[in-house]
């Protein structure tokens, strides 16, 4: 079976290529659905996330607002927090990839945004990075979340350079041109993977 990998920064348009493999037929992880599943009411990471910062939980409840303040304001908790999710999305890799394989796939995407930073790229025999300029990066990420561009800029700050996600890359899928053009590149990318 075999692994890609697909990563790249936010506003960079992985949703929009998962969604063509899986339309392909290609199963996808979706490491971001997971952590979603983990924070949800009752979800398995709260208990630890309540360890950490107590007043962002209560009833069983993530308030995210809550959170996000506690990491801007505490050094080191994000990584702290990193440390509580980060084995949980893995073992949830793990799961997906074992049930994938026992269907007899032939290739799975592996969405996963920090797929560097977690050295996620080890299990996978192939990786994806889609990049757009950092301006259209900027007018999406402040778009998606209802941002002004500046604050867009400062949480894309916080992420791995795109230039070196880029470098580290077996194949770049561009989402800058068209939404037509980054179709193409998936299209001719899945068809090798078939072939």
């Amino acid at each position: 079976m075999k692994i890609i990998g697909l990563t790249g920064g936010m506003g960079m348009g992985k949703s929009t290529v998962a969604a063509l493999f899986r339309q392909a037929g290609i199963p996808v992880f979706d490491a971001d659905a997971v952590v979603r599943a983990l924070q949800a009411d009752h979800g398995a990471a709260l208990g630890p996330i309540a360890a950490l910062v107590p007043e962002a939980v209560t009833d069983g409840h993530l308030d995210r607002a809550v959170l996000r303040r506690a990491v801007s304001e505490t050094p080191g908790l994000l990584r702290q927090l990193e440390a509580v999710l980060h084995p949980m999305v893995r073992v949830a890799r793990q799961v997906f990839l074992r049930r994938c394989r026992r269907q007899g796939a032939r290739c799975v995407l592996l969405d996963i945004p920090l797929l560097f930073e977690t050295g996620g790229q080890r299990v996978c025999d192939q990786v994806l990075v889609v990049s757009a300029p950092p301006r259209l990066q900027a007018e999406r990420v402040a778009r998606r979340r209802g941002l002004p561009k500046a604050e867009a800029r400062r949480l894309m700050a916080r992420q791995m350079p795109d230039a070196r996600k880029r470098r580290l890359a077996d194949t770049v899928i561009d989402t800058g041109v068209s939404l037509a053009a980054t179709r193409r590149q998936v299209r001719a990318l899945i068809k090798g993977l078939k072939a």
